[in-house]
């Protein structure tokens, strides 16, 4: 089974991808990027899995009307988004933007989610990465990353510029992404932290914090692993590992 949808929801459009039948497997993007992405991840259907793909707000084919992001609103859309499909508690991955989403839906609505795998997550956003944020603008894209995104986003370069703006943006939040120790106490959902230690934006620490404080975790640190280190010969083996965890609750 191959489905996709637009949804009206929480005053945007989101579109949506199911494949297959079985468990529910929810995949969120990272930011900039786009449902697509996982692709490059799961080259193969996951037997046993209904598998839920999500452009999220403003993202892809997906609106953002109101032209503001933050992590607590996507959540808001993960959720409504689970609700309009019949799905009451489900698996989820997710990547970078994908994985803070995770903690807010995690932490909002704690028996919702059954088991997560977190990739280049953080609880809060430190120096490094709101100085990294600070140089983060449309305007220093090569042509050929504008003609990648392009491919992924379909409303045109405007959508582009008000995704950069909005990234960009994160350097001066400072409540959406505040993640304490006993907030992160609160998440019941077993929880597999993957983490390059060579992450530019959230340093390896980040990572232990979470381990630390999410009651059922477990960390994996990636050697030499950069943002997101699940792309290229890294993917089988993340694939494998990733699935193994999901199954083994």
């Amino acid at each position: 089974m191959h489905v996709a949808r637009t949804f009206e929801l929480n005053g945007i459009e989101m579109h949506c991808e199911v494949h297959g039948d079985g468990e529910p497997l929810v995949l969120l993007h990272g930011g900039t990027g786009a449902g697509s992405d996982w692709r490059y991840v799961f080259d193969a259907p996951l037997e046993g899995y209904r598998v839920i793909v999500p452009d999220l707000r403003g993202h892809g084919r997906s609106t953002n009307p109101s032209g503001t992001l933050t992590f607590r609103q996507v959540a808001g859309d993960v959720l409504a988004l689970m609700d309009r499909l019949g799905v009451e508690r489900f698996k989820a991955i997710g990547m970078s933007m994908g994985a803070k989403t995770l903690l807010h839906v995690a932490t909002a609505c704690p028996a919702r989610v059954d088991a997560m795998v977190l990739v280049s997550a953080t609880p809060y956003f430190p120096p490094r990465a709101r100085e990294i944020m600070a140089r983060s603008t449309a305007d220093t894209l090569s042509d050929g990353e504008w003609a990648m995104l392009r491919q992924k986003h379909v409303h045109g370069d405007e959508q582009i510029r008000a995704l950069y703006a909005q990234m960009r943006a994160f350097k001066d939040s400072y409540d959406d992404m505040n993640f304490t120790p006993p907030y992160l106490s609160t998440i019941s959902a077993r929880t597999l932290i993957v983490h390059g230690d060579g992450d530019p934006l959230y340093p390896v620490n980040l990572a232990v914090e979470m381990y630390t404080a999410i009651p059922r975790a477990a960390l994996w640190v990636v050697p030499n692993g950069g943002h997101v280190p699940v792309f290229g010969p890294m993917a089988p083996r993340f694939r494998d590992t990733a699935l193994e965890f999901l199954r083994a609750g």
